[in-house]
């Protein structure tokens, strides 16, 4: 299949795909997308409730006691360094931009706990900055489909993508193959019964097994 192809039958799959973690700004979009390294989007939309209502800015989560706030996720993987991660991002936003998100790259990846992914991933969902996040989703698929290599580290999986993909449609095609990932492409036992991708796909271990009718 061409890359045109693929696309279309993604905007085929997934017309409606986006961000699933819960936010109502900037902050607590970036906080987030912290707390979801290594965890479902769902576990972390279970925590940030209470975590958001505790401390509703970043001036609060900067000044706020670690054990509490290890307590309000601590039923997250990773807790405490999680703990550690959000609470130096919120310092870091208030010592040196003015509490605000950074709206770039260089500065957003200034602040503890914000890797390459987590910064593209908050430049597409607070500001629009066309950005293609790699995680472990994006990653699988692009290596099953043989759009990178098994060996490639993420940052060349990214590059190689943005360069096959229309930089128009970066944000949305990172919502998609997420999804993609997520409800059909499975790390283990991937739903390849019905994938419109299977006759591409370089997984040694296809699983065309249907599950049983209740």
């Amino acid at each position: 299949m061409t890359t045109q192809e693929v696309l279309e039958q993604l905007d085929r799959l997934f017309p409606d795909a986006r961000c699933e973690l819960k936010h109502e700004n900037n902050y607590q979009m970036a906080v987030a997308v912290v707390l979801s390294a290594q965890t479902t989007d769902a576990s972390v939309n279970r925590v940030t409730p209470a975590l958001f209502a505790a401390y509703p800015d970043a001036a609060s989560l900067a000044g706020a006691d670690r054990h509490d706030v290890e307590q309000k996720i601590a039923s997250l993987g990773l807790y405490r360094n999680k703990a550690k991660a959000i609470q130096g991002m919120a310092q870091g936003m208030v010592e040196r931009f003015d509490g605000q998100v950074p709206d770039n790259r260089k500065d957003l990846m200034s602040l503890p706990g914000v890797g390459r992914k987590c910064a593209n991933v908050i430049l597409s969902e607070c500001y629009g900055v066309p950005a293609l996040a790699v995680d472990t989703h994006v990653s699988r698929i692009a290596r099953r489909w043989g759009w990178a290599q098994e060996t490639d580290d993420l940052t060349t999986i990214e590059q190689k993508l943005c360069r096959r993909v229309p930089k128009e449609r970066w944000i949305r095609t990172h919502h998609q193959l997420i999804f993609f990932g997520r409800y059909l492409c499975h790390a283990r036992n991937p739903e390849c019964w019905r994938c419109p991708f299977v006759r591409m796909c370089k997984e040694k271990n296809k699983n065309f097994r249907q599950p049983q009718a209740k």
